[in-house]
């Protein structure tokens, strides 16, 4: 066992009210979960992290604990706070490595879950549980969906996801891989097969457009599209990233990794504007990515990016207001350009099925508990709230499990 992973358990102060669980998206029981472990019972401290969020393994590599768990304990108001996410993952790792999960009963009752990604899995691990017949439609070869396709592996291994399919298998859950519902077989096929419930967690793939000039050009590509397999691109030695969340940095911090000499974020705003989390920004900075601000693009060329330089000016109000300076059109050279600048959901289903109500945005329209405009169909993730975190789909997708497990129980509440 890591020295420090029991050093930083025994910093806990097991607060009568933890704000460290108040700050939790799942409202993780962190004091009682560390007091399992410090008194020898890691297999229960697994399983009361597992039981609240089967992605506990997940989130506790990728979720912005600064924001959240870690960032309400009392003990980084004078100091450093406790260090929950290693002790989290710790904990987790160890749990999903040695438990074997069995089914509560066994219910002839099937459930189609479409989309294997962080709210399609949830929902399988618990209604699995709970004795359902689980079968996963997955447009991709492997599982995970913006696990695996989005978040880079220095950032989240993927033997992980390899290690939940394996749990997943143990409960008898059926995955269909490479099977994009839609085109081909449709909701109603699903429905006529037996299922009754469908869930589907089909994430946001659709990258979001500058709408500049130049964007067709082949030396410019998509963030979402790079991060599946950057082994493939030949992005040359200097590259530029529009865009500064998230995602941005991981794209940013892979292309240095996968060789290229130089790699500059672009912005239109100014360094305390970037909307990336303030661990995403500082490991970018560590890594060596360097930072072109207040310029906003405006044309891609054969040679780079052409832009105008902005600046934050006080309005009527003295609130601040970004605006472009005259005369101030530039280029930056490079090789390659990556837009970051988040993506929406895909249409394969929509466009296939009738009674499935979608927002100006492209995403499903659901209740509170997940339900959409069609009987039996629910939806939650990033599909319906746009790119959002993984724990904030998995704090959606339990509400969402239990409304269609009352949905086949014949009680409609949730």
């Amino acid at each position: 066992m890591e020295r420090h992973i029991i050093e930083e358990a025994r910093r806990c102060l097991q607060c009568k009210k933890p704000m460290c669980k108040e700050g939790c998206p799942v409202s993780t029981s962190i004091p009682e979960v560390i007091k399992l472990f410090l008194d020898g019972d890691i297999k229960k401290a697994g399983e009361v992290l597992f039981e609240n969020n089967p992605l506990s393994v997940v989130c506790s590599l990728v979720c912005p604990h600064e924001n959240q768990c870690e960032g309400r304990c009392v003990l980084g108001k004078k100091g450093n706070s406790v260090k929950i996410s290693a002790i989290e993952n710790y904990i987790s790792d160890y749990y999903i490595n040695s438990v074997n999960l069995e089914k509560e009963q066994n219910l002839n009752k099937r459930i189609a879950i479409i989309g294997a990604g962080p709210a399609g899995l949830t929902i399988s691990f618990i209604l699995a549980l709970r004795g359902y017949k689980i079968t996963i439609f997955e447009a991709h070869d492997k599982i995970g969906g913006v696990l695996r396709y989005g978040i880079p592996d220095f950032r989240l291994p993927k033997d992980i996801l390899e290690k939940l399919k394996e749990k997943l298998i143990e409960l008898g859950v059926k995955i269909r891989p490479n099977t994009l519902i839609g085109p081909v077989l449709t909701l109603d096929d699903l429905f006529r097969d037996g299922y009754e419930a469908i869930f589907i967690g089909t994430g946001v793939w659709n990258p979001n457009k500058l709408n500049i000039k130049g964007e067709s050009l082949g030396h410019v590509h998509y963030a979402i599209d790079y991060l599946k397999n950057p082994d493939v691109y030949d992005l040359g030695k200097k590259v530029v990233v529009i865009g500064a969340g998230n995602v941005a940095m991981d794209v940013a911090r892979t292309a240095l990794r996968k060789g290229a000499k130089e790699v500059y974020i672009m912005y239109r705003k100014g360094m305390e504007d970037i909307p990336a989390t303030k661990y995403d920004l500082d490991y970018a900075i560590i890594d060596g990515v360097k930072f072109e601000l207040y310029k906003s693009p405006i044309e891609i060329t054969d040679e780079g990016v052409k832009y105008v330089k902005t600046e934050k000016v006080k309005d009527e109000n003295g609130k601040d207001k970004l605006v472009t300076m005259k005369n101030s059109e530039g280029i930056f050279y490079a090789d390659s350009v990556i837009v970051a600048i988040s993506q929406g959901p895909r249409a394969n289903i929509v466009s296939n099925t009738t009674g499935l109500n979608t927002n100006q945005k492209g995403l499903l329209v659901v209740d509170n508990c997940g339900r959409t405009t069609r009987e039996g169909v629910f939806a939650s993730g990033d599909v319906v709230t746009g790119a959002k975190t993984v724990v904030e789909a998995v704090k959606h997708s339990k509400r969402v499990a239990e409304a269609i497990d009352m949905y086949i129980r014949g009680k409609n509440r949730c």
